[in-house]
């Protein structure tokens, strides 16, 4: 089981990457650069909502 400020942290990376992958491939046409794109976001926005939702 996960505490809430564990889901609602992964839950916002989450959402952050798949923002992110979406614009890379719409910009681009690329699956693989979208997909390089997103988990990017995801790891970075994972350090950066850690820190916020403290």
């Amino acid at each position: 089981m996960l505490t809430l400020r564990a889901a609602l942290v992964l839950l916002l990376a989450v959402l952050t990457g798949a923002v992110a992958g979406t614009l890379t491939y719409f910009a681009r046409r690329s699956i693989p650069e979208a997909l390089l794109a997103g988990g990017a976001a995801t790891g970075g926005a994972i350090g950066l909502f850690n820190r916020l939702i403290a």
